[in-house]
């Protein structure tokens, strides 16, 4: 699969230096990193590969002690980063090495703007080169040594298609006129920090609909979340294969106060009563007698509270979204090249009247307004005059008029998200 390319490891064959000194002058490089994010309580980089027109390398930051001689490589704006779902990585190199990476070409962005139908790295390297990829370590444990072939072959084959796969999109982009969107998305992606775990107190409104417990209920999933996160650490692993988020959710709902009522929730003879079951009772009761403010939720946390609707707004978001579908379908496109619910929503609260105040939505993109912008404020203006809901200047009413624009979006992990809380 790999033909003649030879493979480079370091540390065991090559310093650090010395693969940088091979590489330098290549304009365009083929990354990806591999983690353990699914095996331990920290997630971390485990492996960096990294292909260019000669070689590929595969560099084990769990044995080298110092990687900074490839901040030149990462943040060096004239050479090119081709990734597949880019934004994982990058985060996740600023995290573990402090290392910027500028000048990104994701393949995956790529194929969503040209409207695939499958675009996974393996349907990408399926389609143009005829391999079929063996996903089976795509969840593997990286941390785990020594690794072997297979284990070599599987995160090799993450880079070793990238520059060509590149050179196919980059002319089908260009053809389709999609190339500076692709751009304006790229530079967002590099502006992205981490947003994973912290140190919050406040951690445990991460739970999913947390936001419809009462106040007891909050109290007793916060002393939930807390043993859990102990536990996790003590365990190394992630919270999530300790007790699962909706169990901690089921608890705080029901609150049982012995034994007995812990069976309403989990099973009598499963592994969460023996491991847990005496503790989560313990913890319930301490929820439920704490003394210590909860926080404010429209403060808190990094998936706080959304905003109230404003009102008027499901009769400006309907619309949006019937002209969206309709523009998907006689285009063939997928929904992310138009707007995303999200984004629909945004412009239904603000319900802007021109082209400046739809570039000041948040998250709405430069491309977005160029390529929809006129459609876009034609249908605000029509449901706003139809339903007789006042705009004044570029807002419904309740909603301030939107200030500087905001350009940065946290965007989906590459492996499809992380695991729910």
């Amino acid at each position: 699969m790999f033909g003649e390319t030879p493979l480079v490891m370091v540390p065991e064959d090559a310093s650090v230096a010395e693969i940088v000194e091979a590489m330098r002058g290549e304009p365009v490089i083929g990354v990806d990193t591999e983690g353990d994010s699914f095996h331990h309580y920290q997630e971390k980089v485990c492996l960096i590969q990294l292909s260019d027109s000669k070689q590929d390398y595969i560099v084990d930051p769990l044995a080298v002690d110092d990687l900074s001689a490839l901040a030149e490589i990462f943040e060096d704006p004239d050479v090119v980063k081709v990734f597949h779902g880019a934004d994982y990585d990058v985060v996740c190199m600023k995290r573990d090495f402090g290392m910027q990476t500028n000048n990104i070409f994701d393949t995956m962005l790529a194929a969503q703007f040209l409207s695939f139908p499958r675009i996974g790295l393996a349907d990408l390297i399926g389609k143009y080169f005829g391999h079929k990829i063996d996903k089976k370590y795509q969840r593997h444990d990286w941390a785990k040594r020594p690794l072997l072939n297979e284990h070599l072959d599987y995160a090799r084959g993450d880079t070793h298609f990238l520059l060509a796969i590149r050179d196919v999109l980059k002319h089908r982009l260009e053809a389709a006129g999609r190339t500076a969107a692709l751009e304006e998305e790229c530079l967002l992606v590099q502006d992205r920090e981490w947003s994973g775990r912290t140190s919050s107190p406040d951690d445990f409104l991460r739970v999913k609909k947390s936001n419809t417990l009462d106040k007891d209920g909050l109290r007793v999933l916060r002393a939930l979340w807390n043993y859990r996160d102990g536990q996790a650490k003590r365990m190394d692993l992630p919270a999530f294969k300790v007790i699962p988020g909706p169990i901690l959710l089921r608890l705080a709902e029901v609150r049982p106060q012995d034994e007995e009522g812990l069976y309403e929730v989990i099973r009598r003879k499963s592994n969460l009563v023996r491991r847990h079951g005496t503790q989560l009772v313990k913890a319930v009761i301490e929820g439920l007698a704490s003394e210590e403010p909860l926080p404010d939720r429209r403060k808190a946390g990094p998936k706080a509270e959304r905003r109230r609707d404003a009102p008027g707004m499901d009769r400006v978001f309907s619309p949006l979204k019937n002209w969206r579908n309709a523009t998907v379908k006689a285009k063939k496109l997928n929904p992310v090249v138009v707007l995303s619910n999200n984004q629909l929503k945004e412009i239904a609260r603000v319900a802007p009247t021109d082209l400046p105040a739809l570039a000041a939505v948040p998250t709405i993109r430069n491309w977005q307004v160029e390529s929809f912008g006129e459609e876009v404020i034609a249908i605000v203006a029509e449901a706003v005059a139809s339903h007789g809901t006042k705009s004044e200047g570029s807002a419904i009413p309740g909603r301030a008029t939107p200030g500087r624009r905001r350009r940065r979006r946290r965007g989906p992990r590459k492996d499809g998200g992380g695991p729910e809380s």
